[in-house]
Parts: C-alpha cells; sequence; structure tokens
C-alpha cells in the first residue's frame, strides 16, 4: 500500500483556496460588526428595563432583517440554535401539534440528514413517513408528492437546493399541491438562502442557518407562516413566540440579521448573478481537464456555486487529503457526514453505484471567489488526479484520518 506522503507534491503548494462554502461560510464585515455590537449589549431580551429594552429592540431589528431575506411577515421568524434545530422544530413540531395520531409525513431520500432524522423521531413518536426517491438527476418528481398523499398526512418536507448536489426541487410547484390537500409544506433553504431569491417559493415553513449565508455558526431560523401550530421542542420560557425556549443569542442573532441584509443586497444584483456562473463556467471547464469525469445531477436545475464531480479511478476523500494539504479545501459529499466511508446518502438515492459515489467530490466557491484562484484550483486537482490514477487502483492512498 501506497502512503499519502508518497505521493508526489503539487507544483504550487499552500495556495489556500477555499472552494467549500456549502459546508460552511466566511463570516462577512457587517455581520463580525453586529456580533461585536452584540456582545456589548447587557440586558436580556425578556427583562423590563432599560437594558432589556436594549436588547429586545436588538433583537426584533434582527427579525426584520430575516423576514425581508425570507419573504415573510416580522413575527413569522422564529431564531434558532442552527438549521438542523430549524428542520427538526418544523418537522417534529408539526406531527406534535397534530390533532390526531397517526399522521402521515411525507419527504425524499435526499434531504439532509437533520431533515430525516427528525423524520425518523417522528415516526417514534407514531406518525407514518413515506420517502420519495429522486430520478437520476436527483430531481424529485411534483406528481410523486401528489400520489403519495393521504388523508392523514399533515406536513411534506422537499429541501429547496441539494447540499451535495446543489440541485434545485420544483418547491412552488410541490407547496401548490400540498396546499390543495390542506397540507402544509416545510422546505430546508440552507443552500439557497442568500443565493437565490425565495420570494414566491410557496413553503408554510423554511428553514435557515446563518453560517451558510456569511453569518456566525450555531444560529438559524424558521419562517413559520401566520396560523401555523407547532409544538416546541424546548421548554421551559415563552421566547419566540412560545416555539422555543431559552433566553436568545443576541449577539448571534445580531450577526445574522446583518449577513441576511448583506445577502439580499447580493441576490438582487445582476453583476453577483453574472460572477456565480462564471465561476462555475471555469471551474467546470478546468475539471474537465482530468478527463473521466461525471457530473452528478447533470440535467437538473442547480444553484451555480454547488458542483458534484466524480472522477473515475479515484477516492473521492483521498483527493480531498491531497488537496488539503496543499491548501485548497473541498469535500466530499456532507460536511456531516465527514470521515464515514458510507457512499453518500444523496449520490445512492439517485441511482448511482456505490464506487462512483466515493469517487465524488463537491467544489462550492462563494461570493469572494475569484476566476483565477478557481483555474490555479483546478489545475491543482487535475494535477492530483493523474498522479492517483498513476498508482493504480490497489494503490490508491487511503486518508490518514479514516
Amino acid at each position: 500500500m501506497t502512503h499519502l506522503s508518497s505521493v508526489p507534491s503539487p507544483s504550487l503548494p499552500g495556495t489556500g483556496i477555499y472552494l467549500d462554502h456549502a459546508a460552511t461560510s466566511p463570516v462577512c464585515p457587517e455581520a463580525a460588526e453586529a456580533v461585536l455590537r452584540g456582545m456589548n449589549i447587557t440586558g436580556n431580551p425578556s427583562s423590563r428595563h432599560a437594558a432589556g429594552d436594549e436588547a429586545k429592540e436588538a433583537l426584533e431589528s434582527s427579525r426584520a432583517q430575516l423576514a425581508a431575506l425570507l419573504d415573510c411577515g416580522f413575527d413569522e421568524v422564529v431564531f434558532t440554535g442552527g438549521g438542523s434545530e430549524a428542520d427538526a422544530l418544523a418537522v417534529v413540531g408539526t406531527v406534535l401539534a397534530a390533532e390526531h395520531r397517526g399522521a402521515h409525513v411525507i419527504t425524499t431520500a435526499i434531504e439532509h440528514s437533520a431533515v430525516l432524522e427528525s423524520a425518523a423521531m417522528a415516526r417514534e413518536l407514531g406518525a407514518e413517513v413515506t420517502v420519495l426517491r429522486p430520478d437520476s438527476r436527483g430531481w424529485i418528481d411534483p406528481d410523486d408528492v401528489r400520489k403519495a398523499l393521504r388523508p392523514n398526512t399533515v406536513l411534506v418536507s422537499v429541501m429547496h437546493a441539494n447540499n451535495e448536489t446543489g440541485v434545485l426541487q420544483p418547491v412552488a410547484d410541490i407547496a401548490d399541491i400540498a396546499h390543495q390537500a390542506g397540507v402544509l409544506m416545510h422546505t430546508d433553504a440552507v443552500q439557497t438562502a442568500g443565493k437565490v431569491s425565495l420570494t414566491g417559493i410557496g413553503a408554510d415553513l423554511v428553514s435557515v442557518s446563518a453560517h451558510k449565508f456569511y453569518g456566525p455558526k450555531g444560529v438559524g431560523a424558521l419562517k413559520v407562516a401566520s396560523g401555523v401550530r407547532l409544538a416546541p421542542l424546548i421548554r421551559g420560557g415563552s421566547q419566540e413566540r412560545g416555539m422555543r425556549a431559552g433566553t436568545e443569542n443576541v449577539p448571534g442573532v445580531l450577526g445574522m440579521g446583518a449577513a441576511a441584509s448583506a445577502a439580499l443586497r447580493h441576490v438582487d444584483d445582476p453583476a453577483f448573478e453574472e460572477h456565480r456562473h462564471t465561476l462555475r463556467v471555469r471551474l467546470l471547464k478546468g475539471l474537465e481537464e482530468a478527463g473521466g469525469i461525471e457530473i452528478n445531477g447533470a440535467g437538473a436545475p442547480c444553484v451555480p456555486e454547488t458542483l458534484n464531480v466524480s472522477f473515475a479511478g479515484v477516492r473521492g476523500d483521498t483527493l480531498v487529503d491531497i488537496l488539503a494539504v496543499y491548501g485548497i479545501c473541498v469535500s466530499a459529499g456532507s460536511a456531516c457526514h465527514a470521515g464515514s466511508d458510507e457512499p453518500s446518502h444523496v449520490l445512492t438515492a439517485m441511482g448511482i453505484p456505490a464506487e462512483r459515489a466515493r469517487s465524488s467530490v463537491r467544489f462550492s466557491p462563494g461570493r469572494t471567489t475569484t476566476v483565477p484562484a478557481v483555474e490555479e484550483a483546478t489545475a491543482r486537482v487535475v494535477e492530483a488526479v493523474a498522479r492517483l490514477r498513476a498508482l493504480g487502483p490497489a494503490d490508491v492512498p487511503q486518508p490518514a484520518h479514516a
């Protein structure tokens, strides 16, 4: 077995190129400044004095900023500890609030694990769960949702864009189908908030996470449409309209609000739209030089920032580790399952064979990524892939941490 250290080095080590924005994004200056401002706010937002009023005012100002990003009412924003908690509150909270036992939930096999695990929890609570499979592109057919509806269906949960492939789902169409049947619609918009407009997607419940749109980690939000009943998962105080007990994370929420406002400005900027598409074109063109690649999700609508590529004859996690040595940051599948030898559940659900799934790498540039950085990174990828293939299948090095 050839060890990782024996693989010849690329010619330009230490490039320091970050292409893993789907895992997390750097904190933008506006958000960093807002977090620091929040650290200097002493009061508890629930306290009835001047210090508490200052904290409450800051909290509600940030709520308005999130409402603008989510295209919803000011009082429809519930702050959470992150996207995963928002997903759990949407899925499990809906089941717990259902007025009858045996509630039915529809979701998909390509959801983030936060939704899939929440669906599993709902099943433990007595709910029935239908998990729909995508087509070979990773796209969910709205008609499959229609066929899966039952008289006891209380929720449909379909993500807005997949975190591994970037494939955009027809959420608005699915929401129309759900609403015609009197069923609530939830979408995990963690990978689209700040990238595409959330106007008109039609979901009653929308999950977002600050660190995916250049805000701080550990804070998220759930849009809860007016009139929707959810049972709280965290109980205690009456914060967040009684849906999420606990003193609010004022610095984090302020950072999230500032990041939301900055992101919304970019979403509406034609120059940003042109830049993100240019980066994808240059990224794909550079990677094609490696030969023997397949784009996972090809043929489906997608967010330009996420490109999932399989390299024939190469372990994706090995390629990720080699590139990391030289400062190029990418990932093999979801960051939430880093280190697992199991093939991606998303790619598996798409019908992609395990060998190809294990050879996949996700590239996700961001707002500040430059074309020269993409070109330099892809050149290093092509070089590393060629060296790994030259070793032969039996000698492909395994990640040191696996």
